[in-house]
């Protein structure tokens, strides 16, 4: 007797096929590939093998085709929707997965996956066998007994015979009874009409099983006891239970102790997971194993097997002048620096890392003080012998975000020039959406490769060290790899991106060059008035306590406005607002657009929002500001991101200048506290409506083209025309009518968006639209082809040819294909302003180049902004209007508006 081994396990795949796909339809790979079904069938596997580690097991799907029960009830799960196409894509992969992760897969024609698990159940039974059989099925309650127990994997419940009492009130040989007087609506089993699970274990109770019922049947008093006696007569129930009854007598090829469990294939596992998008589980196989060859797609992107990798610690000046010669004869060289701080304007140099080619590299520390560190080479001597070849134009270099390389050679008065290539930047002009563009995600994606994580070395959490602290037989093979990895992620990416001209051009012309400009701006950093911040957050504060005891006027008692749970409670238990939508969990949702739709009709929720908003703009900006500046410079340097948003738009962080609110009156007095030093005037140069101008550029339509050719205001012109009224009549309500539908159309707004915007009903909007479609017709072709183009081909391009990628315009979830196609129609607007305004950047900083006394400080949105001495304002206004305004030819003029002022507010 095998009592004491472990048990038998049993797996109804199918059950969990569709739990995992309806609980996560919205998982997709960066092809628009659903892959939910499989994480959530492969993830309640894995968390198996975790909890119970089976010698002897087996996943059991549903073969194609009819089954028994069809011929007996033609009927039967008759009002079952055929199966997605989305997850009829993830079968084959599921089953390969399960076959490589070593499980024994059964699918047995003409039954259910239920009687193939019950039969297994009870042969292995028969031999003393435990068995537990994980499902989500409550039918399977029925093989419930002494040795075998149920458990549900997802939510972790295991159900023995206690369990079945205790959930259905009937015990597991009550269960065919139960489940037959119940009927099942998803199987459309028809049960006994009104019989609900009190009902049927009420009865079962009483008269134990479903032939005393039977004969009972008289005794049963009311309606439901007429329905019952119908459903004896004829003969209804006797099939419900028939179909409702696992059969344990199928015949297989396998008995239970034949259903071993075999070693994982890592190889297939890898490459179903490289393509899925599994990255934590591809890096779990790949730190588990030597490297190896790619897997799949990568393969063919890196084509390179095991590469030998040899990594050299330099703690002698011999060891570094052979370096310096290979780094001296290089085409091209990597390096990367290790640092003590993420903040560019605190960092210190601890070690540089180099490679010149695949799997060779060299780690130099310079900086390690750890208690028992070994000799190190000078940090200054070996940073002046290398200044001369950072500084070279002819010696070309390549690194991962050198941004921020760049930043922190320039505190050690080292300007660093021949930067020809950036990974980061590759990846992210090559699809800005496949994958996050840190090194890691980078390595993993493109060359199927695990990193060292900095973690791994430094500790986690607040127990991290720093990077001089770290012992230099960690820190060396971490910092090498670095090098080595940025090389073979440029050999990868550089390729692909030369397959494609108007992509290379725009990585070599506009962002690698970029990358220098943005340095310059960060370091310059920009002024702001501490005393003046440090007033707002007070007066912020009081007009916070104001609104407060205005909110807890209106609920009638005190509660937490900054509590979603305390809202939540007050808005919709206590004074009853309707609930407009769910969070993920089914409680009513407290989120921006709820209660701004709620604002509409009620002071509380405006109250709230009201608050929100100040509470942001006093911890993020008047409170954070003043503890942000440098003491080196007295300033405040932000850190520009190029890899980040989707369209190619810059984004920038501590500070985020891409956020205050420039509608407000508190954000802008923020923008006040943004000032010019003495003897300097703040200069604000902005693109005027330069979407609306694309707009009118890529869909060529006379209308538009007319109507800013002649230098009109577009809004004015638009109101003219779908409102049917001259120019010069054209009021103010039109005017504003019109620029929602102008800029709501370059969002892909629907009517519906629109009728909100406009306090209007949806006909109505609808009509705006129509009559707008109608003057503008090269606006409606526009947004037609370019829906069938990004369907075509899976992206839409810029002016320029930058590429964005659109995954999600081929899903059959309605909601992510409306937005997808509404990215479709707006992300070349965006992306070709994103072009534009990089491109002014490039020749104004040319111009500035000349100038030593006018700095560009701030990029923001369509807006660069610049510190210029007072004698020279007209000069570089003059200029900086002429250089931005040509930085693009399209068929309409680009418009550029500059102010100047003592502050950012002023000067916009």
């Amino acid at each position: 007797v095998m009592a004491d081994t472990k048990p038998l396990v049993l797996v109804d795949g199918s059950s969990y096929l569709y739990r995992a796909f309806h609980a996560m339809p919205s998982l997709s790979n960066s092809r628009g590939e659903a892959t939910g079904a499989a994480y959530g069938v492969i993830n309640m596997l894995r968390r198996l093998l975790n909890d119970y580690d089976p010698e002897h097991v087996a996943v059991v799907f549903d073969a194609k085709g009819k089954t028994f029960r069809d011929e007996m009830f033609p009927e039967y799960k008759a009002n079952r929707p055929s199966m997605p196409d989305e997850l009829r894509g993830q079968i084959a992969p599921i089953h390969a997965m399960v076959e490589a992760m070593g499980f024994p897969l059964l699918m047995v024609e003409g039954v259910e996956a239920d009687d193939v698990i019950g039969t297994l159940a009870r042969q292995a039974e028969a031999q003393g066998m435990r068995v537990l059989i994980s499902t989500g099925d409550k039918d399977m309650a029925q093989l419930v007994d002494s040795h075998i127990t149920l458990v549900n994997t997802m939510t972790d419940t295991l159900m023995d015979e206690a369990g079945v009492n205790e959930k259905f009130g009937v015990s597991p040989d009550q269960i065919i009874d139960y489940l037959a007087l119940i009927g099942d609506t998803s199987d459309n089993v028809p049960g006994v009409p009104k019989v609900g699970p009190k009902t049927a274990a009420k009865w079962l109770q009483a008269y134990g099983t479903l032939g005393a019922i039977i004969s009972h049947a008289d005794e049963i008093k009311g309606k439901v006891g007429e329905y019952l006696r119908d459903s004896i007569a004829s003969g209804q129930l006797q099939l419900s239970c028939q179909l409702v009854t696992i059969k344990c007598d199928v015949a297989l090829q396998q008995g239970p102790a034949e259903l071993r469990r075999r070693p994982a294939d890592i190889e297939v596992l890898k490459r179903y997971y490289s393509e899925m998008e599994f990255k934590n589980w591809l890096a779990e196989l790949l730190g588990s194993t030597a490297p190896s060859t790619p897997a799949g797609s990568a393969a063919e992107n890196a084509k390179q097997a095991d590469i030998a990798v040899d990594y050299e610690t330099v703690l002698e000046w011999a060891q570094f002048d052979n370096w310096l010669t290979r780094l001296q004869q290089a085409e091209l060289f990597a390096f990367d620096t290790e640092t003590t701080s993420l903040n560019y304007m605190d960092a210190a140099i601890v070690g540089l890392s180099f490679a010149v080619e695949p799997g060779k590299a060299a780690y130099v520390p310079l900086a390690h003080n750890y208690p028992g560190a070994p000799a190190q080479l000078p940090r200054d001597e070996v940073l002046a012998r290398l200044k001369p070849l950072l500084e070279a134009t002819t010696h070309l270099k390549v690194g991962q975000n050198l941004k921020y390389d760049m930043s922190v050679l320039a505190n050690y008065d080292i300007s660093l020039r021949g930067i020809a290539h950036d990974t980061m930047l590759e990846s992210y002009v090559l699809d800005s959406t496949a994958t996050r563009h840190d090194m890691d995600s980078l390595a993993l994606k493109y060359l199927g490769h695990k990193n060292i994580k900095y973690e791994e070395v430094a500790g986690k959490g607040a127990k991290q060290i720093g990077f001089n602290e770290v012992a230099l037989e960690q820190a060396a093979p971490y910092a090498a790899e670095d090098a080595d990895i940025t090389l073979r992620l440029h050999q990868a990416l550089w390729p692909r991106l030369e397959g494609m001209p108007e992509l290379a051009a725009l990585y070599t012309d506009l962002e690698v060059p970029l990358l220098s400009i943005l340095s310059r701006i960060e370091r310059h950093g920009v002024l702001v008035d501490s005393a003046m911040l440090q007033q707002q957050s007070g007066e912020l504060a009081v007009k916070m306590q104001q609104i407060e005891a205005e909110a807890f006027a209106e609920a009638g008692e005190r509660f937490n406005l900054a509590s979603p749970k305390q809202i939540q409670t007050i808005l919709f238990e206590k004074m009853a607002l309707p609930v407009l939508k769910k969070t993920p969990k089914g409680q009513p949702s407290t989120a921006e657009e709820v209660l701004a739709e709620l604002a509409q009709d009620y002071p509380l929720p405006r109250l709230i929002l009201n608050y929100r908003s100040m509470s942001k703009l006093k911890s993020t900006y008047t409170d954070k500001l003043p503890l942000m500046v440098s003491p080196h410079t007295g300033r405040v340097h932000t850190s520009y991101h190029q890899a980040v948003a989707a369209t190619g738009r810059l984004s920038s962080s501590d500070p985020n200048l891409q956020n205050i609110p420039v509608r407000s009156e508190e954000g802008r007095r923020i923008r006040q506290a943004f000032i010019a030093p003495p003897g300097c005037k703040i200069l604000a140069a902005d693109y005027s409506q330069i979407e609306l101008r694309i707009m009118a550029h890529l869909s060529a339509d006379t209308g538009l083209l007319k109507a800013f050719a002649a230098g009109e205001d577009v809004h004015r012109a638009t109101a003219a025309e779908v409102f049917e009224t001259p120019l010069a009549e054209v009021t103010a309500e039109q005017r504003r009518s019109a620029k929602a539908i102008n800029f709501g159309l370059i969002y892909g707004m629907s009517a519906f968006g629109l009728a909100k915007q406009l306090d209007i009903d949806r006909a109505a909007a609808q009509e705006y639209v129509n009559l707008y479609f109608a003057r503008y017709p090269g606006v409606k072709a526009y947004m037609d082809v370019t829906r069938e183009q990004a369907k075509e081909q899976g992206y839409v391009e810029t002016v320029f040819g930058r590429r964005l990628y659109i995954p999600d315009i081929k899903s059959s979830n309605g909601q992510r294909r409306q937005y997808a196609e509404r990215t479709a129609i707006n992300a070349p607007m965006q992306g070709t302003a994103a072009d534009i305004i990089k491109r002014a950047m490039l020749t104004v900083d040319g111009w500035l180049q000349e100038q030593l006394d006018i700095h560009m400080v701030m990029q923001v949105h369509d807006e660069l902004v610049f510190e210029v001495p007072e004698p020279r304002l007209d000069e570089a206004r003059a200029k900086i209007i002429e250089l931005m305004s040509a930085a693009a030819e399209l068929q309409v003029p680009l418009l550029v508006e500059a102010g100047v002022g003592i502050n950012w507010d002023e000067a916009h």
